[in-house]
């Protein structure tokens, strides 16, 4: 029997929420009912956790499609199930806003709906929907949050058609060596053992040829084991931590990362205090888009320095991670009353940047790439002509 996860009122009209076994949902109206308890809501727990993260494209499409229905005056209703009935919708996505037209049916508040639906919409857009419904501006803050996700998905596509070629060079890098190792270098091993000594270079070469010739199957499994393994090492907190922090100290990359991790966090910082978020929640928001848990560990101290009182510039001045221009800028909308337009500016401006920063980093990596491919391929060849430029100083030697 599925376990369901609930909000009901009870006699007294408070909210209560808990988890209740129930064989469907009318058969856990009727088991609160028999409690005196009046069901608001409810979704089966396997359901909840089933549900993946919605992707930034689509919560782009959802948002502006609230925002212009809601706008021409369809009810939340009637624009939840246009948009649940959108064919382009994948399974998961389809699924979410099927859960979502189900429960304001039932007279649950959107963003309510929204956070019962697991990790499918992120933090950021259910607090900015649940201020909007309180000020009564859905439709132009589902506006806001469309173009937000669209330049989200924009620069989240662009990161990753900049760096596809990289990755094609390094996967070529890693089958040229494979194939070096493995099918040209053994055409020379007949050669080589009639040499009574090699060089070191050459000893090195032909040991991994031979590691990969002959116990290919080996490398194979110790791949499929390192392979996982080290994902999931990278993956725990302070491993994560570490290398978070190291990536912003990373000559030449390490800045152009910390103009897109300030871009991020200003446009969302931008989008929360616009809308009338407190600074001290938009800052607990916000510190979650960062992408480095590096720069998330240092807002406990940022946020209890603006909870007692202090400035919200001097309290990001003490985070590393940021370029100094997100501090400044915001000291300047401090001191003239208007950090809600110097936040807008300041993330417009990152935003480009971070756009630059893509591209220098590109720019950057490629030409690494290629040097280290010149590399590998020069130690071979070089592992390969030394004994053979060897013997034939040994032969013209003989000869005097």
């Amino acid at each position: 029997m599925p376990k369901y996860s609930y909000k009901a009122k009870d006699e007294n009209g408070k909210l209560v929420t808990g988890l209740l076994q129930a064989a469907d949902e009318r058969d856990l109206h009727q088991k609160l009912q028999a409690d005196n308890k009046y069901l608001v809501n409810a979704k089966r727990e396997e359901e909840a956790k089933r549900l993946r993260r919605i992707k930034a494209k689509y919560l782009s499409d959802f948002c502006r499609q609230i925002g212009t229905l809601s706008a021409s005056g369809v009810s939340l209703v009637r624009a939840l199930n246009i948009v649940a009935q959108d064919e382009t919708n994948k399974p998961n996505e389809k699924t979410v806003f099927e859960n979502l037209l189900r429960q304001v049916r039932q007279g649950t508040a959107l963003s309510d709906a929204m956070e019962d639906q697991g990790e499918a919409f992120p933090e950021l857009l259910i607090n900015m929907f649940r201020s909007a419904e309180t000020a009564g501006n859905l439709d132009e803050t589902a506006m806001r949050m469309a173009d937000f996700y669209d330049k989200q998905f924009r620069l989240n596509t662009k990161i990753s058609n900049s760096t596809l070629y990289p990755k094609i060079l390094s996967g070529v890098i890693v089958v040229v060596v494979i194939f070096m190792l493995s099918y040209i270098l053994p055409q020379f091993q007949d050669l080589f053992d009639q040499m009574e000594e090699l060089p070191v270079p050459t000893k090195i070469l032909f040991f991994m040829s031979d590691g990969v010739k002959n116990h290919w199957m080996i490398l194979l499994i110790l791949l499929a084991f390192l392979i996982p393994a080290t994902i999931f090492i990278c993956h725990m907190p302070s491993v994560k931590l570490q290398l978070d922090k190291l990536k912003i100290k990373l000559p030449v990359f390490g800045k152009l990362l910390m103009i897109i991790y300030t871009a991020r966090f200003a446009r969302t910082i931008s989008s929360l205090y616009s809308s009338g978020i407190p600074i001290v929640q938009a800052l607990q928001i916000g510190r979650k888009t960062i992408g480095n848990t590096y720069i998330d560990s240092q807002f406990d101290d940022a946020v209890a320095k603006v909870r007692s009182g202090g400035n919200l510039s001097d309290a990001l001045d003490n985070i590393k991670g940021f370029t100094k221009k997100l501090t400044s800028a915001v000291r300047v909308g401090e001191e003239t009353g208007s950090l809600d337009t110097m936040l807008n500016s300041i993330a417009d401006s990152m935003e480009y940047e971070s756009n630059m920063a893509v591209d220098r980093m590109v720019a950057t990596l490629e030409p690494v790439l290629i040097v280290v491919m010149a590399i590998i391929v020069g130690f071979i060849m070089i592992s390969v002509l030394m004994p053979i430029y060897g013997s034939y100083d040994a032969i013209s030697n003989s000869g005097y």
